[in-house]
């Protein structure tokens, strides 16, 4: 499929199963974080799966070709990168199983149908926009809570998830008072984290959390996760996350 590349954007190989993605250089371009949850998250055969501020489409795009969901959609509020996104889902040749829509998940009962859903993932902005200049810069909205928060985050989740369905969100470890006490306000009980180190001996940056709706309250802390050996080289742990093929469950 022939697919046309504005001047600042380019495609990147995903180096897995073939798979590639759109990015633009001048907008924001996905990090580490959103290769981790999409491989932190467990999807079912023929599961339905909603990625709450998709982007540039990688987390949809990933758990499309590393599952066998059945149906697999971004949200994103951003028009530009909503129809960036939907590009990438043309080039992989996904759109029987992929789809993006250009949403407010604020408004997400009117635009979804709600308690119908197996998974729900999300890679939201993490921090708070105090002192920000431009709000409307496309990388400041990827980055700051400005046109949602994480309340709005959590919330969205909760109404579209089915009893016990799951939710995956990677965040800072600083917010996880805010986590905990938000999802548990909206019947989504914390069932494991993941905490996320630069390196051995450096505190955590990032965690990875995975919710029940209405599961029951026991919360298990995973093993850490080390992204960089002391050379710089991604550990073992993070080339097999890169390297997975297959992120399903029967």
């Amino acid at each position: 499929m022939d697919i046309k590349l504005k001047d600042s954007e380019r495609i990147d190989d995903l180096q897995i199963k073939g798979l590639k993605i759109i990015q633009d250089k001048e907008g924001f371009c996905f990090g580490i974080d959103a290769v981790l949850l999409a491989n932190f998250s467990k999807v079912k055969n023929n599961a339905k799966v909603v990625d709450l501020g998709t982007g540039t489409g990688i987390i949809p795009i990933l758990i499309a070709g590393k599952s066998r969901a059945k149906e697999v959609i971004g949200i994103e509020i951003q028009e530009e990168v909503a129809e960036m996104a939907d590009r990438s889902i043309k080039l992989n040749n996904l759109e029987d199983r992929v789809r993006v829509l250009n949403e407010d998940l604020k408004n997400i009962d009117s635009v979804l149908e709600v308690n119908t859903f197996h998974v729900v993932t999300s890679n939201p902005p993490y921090m708070k926009p105090d002192g920000l200049k431009n709000i409307n810069n496309k990388k400041a909205i990827s980055r700051h809570e400005i046109t949602c928060n994480l309340e709005d985050v959590i919330k969205a989740a909760s109404r579209l998830l089915m009893h016990h369905g799951k939710f995956f969100m990677i965040h800072r470890p600083i917010r996880i008072a805010d986590i905990i006490t938000i999802s548990r306000k909206y019947k989504l009980e914390p069932k494991e984290i993941q905490f996320i180190h630069p390196k051995v001996g450096k505190a955590p940056n990032l965690m990875m959390v995975a919710f029940t709706k209405a599961g029951k309250p026991e919360l298990k802390i995973l093993d850490p996760l080390y992204v960089y050996k002391e050379d710089g080289e991604y550990t073992d742990q993070i080339k097999e996350i890169y390297s997975r093929q297959d992120i399903g469950e029967n």
